[in-house]
């Protein structure tokens, strides 16, 4: 029912590529920016719940869904496309990201005064990426040259994400899996991205957004350095563990995760940096 009543909107970044959303639902503004290997799709699970509390802004970030693309690729074009999304809404927003999505969140804040709240789930910090397998670009290429995007996203999950082959064959019977490959082709340059990106804490000096992180108490140690990393460069923030879960608590407790990302941007106050 969300679904039919979502609405398609397209904003233009600063670099001009065009960056398509889906609007639905009622209250405060919500934008949502997926992750890696994902589209707008990725937030099925949770649409029902948040529609009700929220307008959704669902975006595709660039070279996907809804969205066009422009070269040359910079992870910083995604922060602008991020913000320009933002700031083509009126009043203050919240903001929701993903993995890739919620770097690109965290830094979109430093381009616009319009964010009131943030969430961030699992943010690859503190290097952008984690450092990726010897050759993994060039695998994933040679699979996309002979026709195989479900050999390239195997990879990815397998080798970068370090999900469980039982979460990855969970994964391929579910409805996500066919979204997910049709994003295959920004893989290889998004599992590139460390060699210009790094997370500087000293940037963030007088950020004041309060902020969330959670973190899947399951996860692999790359992904739960993020809390610590974020931790120590915004004052005014929140970590919460997601026991037993990793990086799919979105589809596997998606009720929990609604109940934790509203009761977060509807009042409860992120005071201070602790660890759950």
């Amino acid at each position: 029912m969300v679904a039919t009543l979502a609405e398609a909107i397209r904003v233009t970044s600063a670099d001009g590529a065009e960056i398509g959303c889906l609007r639905m639902g009622q209250g405060p503004p919500l934008v949502l920016v997926h992750g890696t290997g994902a589209s707008h799709a990725r937030w099925l699970p949770l649409l029902p719940g948040l529609a009700e509390e929220f307008t959704v802004f669902a975006m595709d970030r660039r070279g996907r869904g809804l969205s066009g693309d422009r070269p040359p690729y910079a992870i910083e074009r995604e922060f602008e496309d991020v913000a320009a999304v933002v700031d083509s809404i009126y009043g203050p927003v919240s903001l929701l990201g993903q993995g890739y999505g919620a770097v690109c969140a965290l830094e979109a804040v430093l381009l616009t005064r319009n964010v009131q709240r943030l969430v961030l789930y699992e943010p690859p910090l503190p290097r952008g990426l984690p450092n990726r397998p010897h050759g993994l670009e060039q695998r994933m290429r040679e699979r996309l040259a002979v026709g195989d995007p479900e050999g390239v996203l195997v990879i990815y999950l397998r080798e970068v994400i370090r999900m469980p082959e039982q979460e990855i064959n969970a994964m391929r019977a579910s409805p996500a899996w066919e979204p997910r490959l049709a994003t295959v082709p920004t893989l290889p340059r998004e599992v590139r991205v460390e060699d210009s990106y790094r997370f500087s804490p000293e940037r963030f000096e007088g950020f004041t957004v309060p902020t969330l992180v959670l973190v899947g108490g399951a996860s692999t140690p790359f992904l739960q350095e993020a809390p610590g990393a974020v931790g120590a460069a915004v004052p005014n923030v929140r970590i919460e563990a997601l026991l037993g879960h990793q990086h799919t608590a979105i589809d596997n407790a998606p009720e929990m995760f609604v109940d934790k990302v509203i009761g977060f941007l509807q009042g409860q106050q992120a005071t201070a940096f602790s660890a759950e």
